[in-house]
């Protein structure tokens, strides 16, 4: 589960992305990665010459067990909280006990991969899990339904895919993905194997991978999930829609920003009513996609 998240980590950007602005302005189409990175990345230049790893991160891996994650938590992450805890967790299961790791779980939540490993306890069974922490929130709560939609049928298809697409696909490519996808959003071209045995790796249009190859992989997962056929079609119309029109919250808001000031606006009027546009039509409810680009001009006050 957690290399198909990987796998798809871009594609989830290129459809989602909504955070195209910082302080005023225009950066990348999904700027919250490279800002967290930047915020929380305190390595000397020493130590990032030395290949120390940031503890905000994609990863550097294809994994065969979770087990791998949490080791490489404990050797290449200093804890950054003190917490000794009494519990043996040997102990705990000999006695036929769930045992709570506490000190794994804080340790595990002060590094920050964009697909996290998590344990957890719920109704007293231990479980693992894949913490998807790649999107924004937004436009609109169908937007967000859709992105989910999307995420879970394609990471189960791809999960239980007999010839898994990270056997095919070099690690390194689903990182450059991911930073192609944060840089350039809908309009992102992505990294993916071409069909056929041993036919490589080649670019394409985000857009097109998902349309041709990745939503049918996605219904067919959401119906190995149980979804009613009717949410199915909806949700993943939606992303469907984003695609064909090549229109996402960020693409709306360059967009917008853009023509008020082709109209004439200064850059703080332009930001300003392209923020009370998007908080108006978001109110609505309608996917961004069906999103009219401009901005509402103000009246003039005396």
């Amino acid at each position: 589960m957690w290399n198909a998240a990987q796998a798809v980590a871009a594609v989830q950007i290129a459809l989602g992305a909504n955070a195209p602005f910082l302080f005023g302005h225009e950066l990348w189409r999904e700027s919250r990665p490279p800002l967290f990175l930047q915020s929380t990345d305190t390595r000397p230049p020493e130590l990032q010459a030395q290949g120390v790893r940031p503890r905000t991160w994609f990863g550097e891996r294809w994994i065969d067990s979770a087990l791998e994650l949490f080791e490489e938590n404990l050797r290449y992450f200093p804890p950054l909280l003190p917490l000794h805890d009494d519990e043996d967790p040997l102990r705990v299961l000999d006695a036929g006990g769930v045992p709570e790791l506490a000190e794994l779980v804080l340790h595990n939540g002060t590094v920050y991969r964009w697909n996290r490993p998590v344990y957890g306890i719920a109704d007293g069974v231990p479980h693992l899990r894949v913490e998807n922490r790649v999107l924004p929130a937004g436009p609109t709560v169908t937007d967000v339904i859709a992105n989910a939609a999307f995420y879970y049928g394609i990471v189960r298809a791809l999960a239980e895919d007999a010839r898994p697409v990270w056997t095919r696909l070099p690690f390194e490519s689903a990182a450059a993905n991911f930073e192609a996808a944060c840089r350039h959003g809908i309009d992102a071209e992505i990294e993916w194997p071409r069909p056929g045995r041993f036919a490589g790796v080649g670019k394409r249009a985000a857009v097109d991978l998902v349309r041709e190859e990745l939503l049918p992989l996605a219904a067919a997962g959401l119906d190995a999930w149980g979804v009613e056929p009717a949410d199915r079609d909806f949700y993943l119309g939606v992303i469907e829609e984003r695609c064909r029109l090549r229109v996402n919250g960020a693409s709306w808001q360059v967009a917008t920003y853009h023509r008020a000031l082709d109209e004439g606006h200064d850059r703080q009027t332009a930001l300003a009513a392209t923020t009370r546009r998007y908080a108006e039509l978001m109110r609505h409810g309608e996917p961004v996609h069906t999103w009219p680009v401009g901005v509402v001009a103000e009246p003039v006050l005396p």
